[in-house]
């Protein structure tokens, strides 16, 4: 499976006193791009964890005829 977004690495040169937090950063984000970031992050957390995506688990009915 191929990605479609990825999360870009950004590195920006400034002095220490200038510093911006990551929260200001998201806030200028728009919803569908957050929850698109959030469910990234969870993809690979659950690949390195337990090397593969959940899935629904299998439900068996017995039905008697």
């Amino acid at each position: 499976m191929q990605r479609a977004h990825g999360i870009k690495k950004v590195l920006r040169k400034g002095k220490l006193g200038d510093k911006k937090t990551d929260s200001a950063y998201w806030r200028k984000q728009s919803y569908s791009a957050r929850l698109a970031a959030l469910e990234e992050i969870r993809r690979e957390y659950h690949l390195w964890r337990y090397g593969a995506e959940p899935g629904f688990q299998r439900v068996y009915t017995i039905v008697k005829r």
